[in-house]
This record gives C-alpha cells, structure tokens and sequence, in this order.
C-alpha cells in the first residue's frame, strides 16, 4: 500500500465534529457571562442609619477650679555639701566612732583631732614673750614717771619736742607697739591650737572619709566629704511650655506643693512633700527642657517614717500646678480625635470641638465647648456619625429588668446594623 494515500473520510468529520464542539462550548459560556453582568444587582450608596439607638455609658461634666499635677522625673542633689579640710598640719591623733562613711553628726561634733603638741608649745612660747614685753612697758613706764618729776625743775626751758623726747615717749609707744604684737601672736597660738580638733560645721551627714588615726595631713588636704541633712534638692526637668503652670516661690508666697514617689524602692503608698523653690536659668542642651528645683525638707527622715532619700537617685516628682479656673476636667480617654468630645443630648450623638488648655498625665482640661451638665459618652463606638441615636445603659436597665446584664452584646449588634445597612 502507499504510505502517502490519503486518509479515509471517516477521520474528516472526526476533527470537524470536534471543533464544532469547542465552538458551541465557547459561545455558551460567553452567552452565560453576557446573562449574569446583566442581571447583577448594582451597589447604591445609602446613608448608614442604625435600626435602634447605642447603648452608652455616659459621664456628667462640671466646670470649676482644677490643679493640674504635672509628673516628671527629679535628680536627688545635696542642698549643703563641703570637702573638709584642716587647717593646720600634724599627725591625726584622734578619730570620732561617728566619723566613717553614711555616719550622721551634728553642728559641733569632733571630728577628728590632730596632734596639739607642737601648738601647745608655740601657745606657750608666745605667752612667755608677752608678758616679757609686758614688763618691758612697766618699766619704761616707771622710767616715764621718773623723768616728769626731774621734767618740773626744768618747766620753762625745754620746747614742746624735747618735751617728749625726755617724758620718754616714744620708747613708750615702741613697747606697747610689741606688747600689741605679742598679744596677737598669743590669739594666733591659741586659734592654731584651737583648730587642731576638727568639729562638724553643720548637721551633716558623712559621704566618704580620707584619713585615719596616723594620717599625717596639712592644710588644704581632704579629709572627708560632708552632705547637710537638714535639706536637699530635687532637680527636675519640665517642658517649657509647663513652666506657666507653675508657682515659684516669692516672698509673698511659697512654691507649688510636689509630691515624690519613688515605688521601685519606697512601700506601697510612701510619699515625702516638697516645694518648689525656683527655676534654674537654663535649658538643657540634649533634651531642650527646663530645670526646676525643689526643697526637700527632713530628707532622710529623721522626723517622720519616711525612707531616706538617695543623693542621685531618680525619682517621680508630681508638682501641683496652678489652679485654673471655670474648665471642666476630663480624662484624656475621652478626648478623641481633632481634640473633639463626644456628648449625648436628646437621645443623639453631637460631636464637639473644644479648647484644651493643658494636658496631665490623667486629664484634659477643657476651656471651651463644654458646659456643666453635658453628657459626655465614654463608650468607644464602632461607628461615630452626628445624629446617631443613644441610650444609656442605666436608663435601659431600669425599664427593661436584666437587659443591662447584656449591654455589651446589644451594641455589638446596634453596630452590626450599620453594617448591613450599608451593604444592601
């Protein structure tokens, strides 16, 4: 047979068939999708409108006079602090139980002694030499006394200066001139020995001590560092604009109250009182904040149950702010968006703009667009729109027993209806 006969008929109408199939299938299916985006319902935009009102809690506001309590973070700082250091030379002979580091001493307490020989000595040796000269001035005295009486049988034949020369005045002067400088040198023995013993200039408490019983010091070496108790400071940062806020001290009138708290270290609940006392005149320069000092009295609390405060230490400072008048205070959850508040009045949803004067860490304080006796809502809404209808949950609860117990599956499904209603 001939390998390049022509195929039998039968083939033909095979592959014809198929592509008539295929063709079929095809316009079928366009047919279909030409039906369905003719018959697709077509999206209208609709205004979301809820079937029945929010259920909400709301708060009544009131204007009055508020305090802000501005909180920051202070430095523990020394009000009074010194090196101490002699001021006379020698081996330190004596050494106070209460002279060592994180020991406490009053105004007046020895310190420390150092060896008073060698003083006692100088004291000695000058005291001798005034009373020589002492006697040097009596004796030219009596030698004065002398001399007026022959001074008599001449009256008449001596001028006025050999008058003096032979009253003998100026050996005079010259005797009571080195018996004046003896008596100093006397005063000077005695403050040198006086000084030998070192006292507490102040009630203070000891940060660190540099010598001990031989140390052998001279004037300008440091014996020991030495911090008041009677008061410290608290150094702490405040924005600039805050300072406005704040009452400096005046003679008129004392620094705003703060509070210090310190809850990794204090008791639950522990607090010391302070004031504010004045500004310090700088900026910093990494953080661009104020720095304000404040005066803490009883420090270690040697008058009250207070813990002690640590020099350096960090601590929360909250400062009492000045009061400002005729605002309504509102924790700062409940100031949404744009500083606007949202307020239910007969049954709807308003959406206030308002004046806020100042934020604390808990509160805004409103100056405008609020008035005593708004509702504010403090329910969050799903979905917030002017007009939308509100019910308070108390109100609810008192007309229909037991709804109150479901408030909060009853709005999840008042906003569900939004939902649906948008979408229809």
């Amino acid at each position: 047979m001939n390998e390049f006969q022509s195929p039998p008929k039968w083939r033909w109408f095979g592959v014809v068939g198929t592509l008539i199939a295929c063709v079929a299938i095809l316009s079928a299916s366009a047919a279909a999708i030409v039906v369905i985006n003719r018959t697709e319902p077509t999206a209208k935009q609709i205004k979301a409108t809820r079937k029945s009102a929010a259920l909400v809690e709301a708060m009544t506001v009131k204007r009055g006079t508020f305090s802000p309590t501005l909180r920051v973070l202070g430095t523990v700082q020394a009000a009074q602090e010194i090196v101490l250091s002699p001021r006379v030379s020698g081996q330190v002979v004596e050494v106070s139980p209460q002279f060592l580091p994180g020991g406490r001493v009053r105004k007046g307490d020895l310190l420390l002694r150092i060896d008073p020989a060698d003083y006692e000595n100088a004291l000695s040796i000058q005291e001798s030499e005034l009373e020589q000269t002492e006697a040097s001035l009596k004796i030219e005295e009596g030698r004065q006394s002398l001399a007026q009486k022959e001074l008599r049988l001449l009256e008449g034949t001596i001028d006025d200066t050999n008058r003096e020369l032979v009253l003998r005045a100026p050996q005079i002067a010259s005797i009571r001139a080195e018996v004046n400088a003896a008596k100093a040198a006397v005063e000077r023995a005695k403050l040198d020995l006086a000084r030998s013993s070192v006292f507490a200039p102040f009630d203070a408490q000891v940060i660190s001590r540099s010598v001990n019983v031989g140390s052998q010091v001279s004037p300008g070496d440091e014996l020991a560092r030495l911090v008041g108790i009677d008061e410290y400071w608290v150094s702490a940062a405040l924005p600039v604009r805050s300072l406005r806020w704040v009452q400096f001290a005046t003679s008129e009138q004392p620094g705003s109250n703060v509070t210090l708290l310190n809850p990794d270290a204090w008791p639950l609940g522990t607090q010391k009182q302070a004031r504010v006392a004045r500004m310090i005149g700088t900026v910093d320069e990494r953080t661009r904040l104020a720095q304000v000092l404040v005066t803490v009295p009883d420090p270690l609390g040697e008058t009250s149950d207070t813990p002690p405060l640590i020099l350096q230490s960090l601590i929360e400072v909250q400062i009492e702010g000045r009061a400002m008048k005729d605002v309504v205070r509102l924790d700062r959850r409940y100031v949404r968006e744009g500083d606007t508040v949202w307020v239910m009045q007969e049954g709807q949803l308003q959406i206030r703009d308002t004046e806020v004067l100042f934020r604390d860490a808990e509160y805004a304080y409103i100056g405008e667009g609020l008035q005593s006796g708004d509702e504010v809502v403090t329910t969050t809404l799903a979905t917030v729109a002017e007009g939308v209808g509100l019910r308070k949950i108390n109100e609810v609860a008192s007309v229909i027993p037991g709804e109150a117990a479901a408030a909060n599956s009853s709005r999840d499904e008042a906003d569900d209806e939004i939902s649906e209603d948008a979408a229809e």
